[in-house]
């Protein structure tokens, strides 16, 4: 029966590549010049900590790091930049959690929607992903160009298609 998983990761060479390209373009812009920014990327955790002078260019830094992510083909959606920055003596200081990997509420999210339309497939979770199998190859692209157009906030990527 043909199938295929639905998962939500990131490439951490990605990852890297875009704090390195934020981080060359903030050295280069003139808004920043003289300005104490640091950015570092923890690898493990997959967290990006920030420090910037004040709140403004901390939104600004965000904002350029999310951009530059986009480019590099890391949704969105993937940064968790919720969570306010606090003040530090002189300094703002931001953690930025990226979401690698669906969560088990974000699974179900994806397996109700699924129920909900109606199409002849089963969906499975396993971990970190869902399995999603049908009789038919047309009925699984139903479900790919259902999950793109539902709008859950979670970056989803589609792979291991078989038939």
């Amino acid at each position: 029966m043909p199938s295929f998983d639905i998962v939500s990761k990131v490439e951490a060479q990605a990852l890297d590549n875009a704090v390195n390209v934020t981080t060359k373009e903030i050295t280069n812009r003139f808004d920043f010049k003289g300005a104490h920014v640091v950015i570092n990327l923890d690898k493990k955790d997959f967290k990006i900590n920030m420090e910037t002078d004040d709140d403004m260019k901390m939104r600004q830094l965000v904002d350029v790091l999310i951009s530059r992510a986009h480019k590099q083909g890391i949704a969105p959606e993937a940064f968790d930049a919720s969570k306010e920055g606090h003040q530090s003596g002189k300094v703002w200081k931001k953690e930025v959690q990226v979401k690698n990997g669906l969560k088990q509420d974000d699974a179900k999210k994806i397996v109700k929607l699924i129920k909900d339309a109606g199409l002849k497939v089963q969906t499975a979770i396993n971990d970190d992903m869902v399995r999603v199998t049908a009789k038919k190859i047309d009925d699984l692209q139903a479900v790919i160009q259902l999950c793109r157009a539902s709008d859950l906030g979670i970056p989803m990527q589609y792979e291991n298609m078989r038939s």
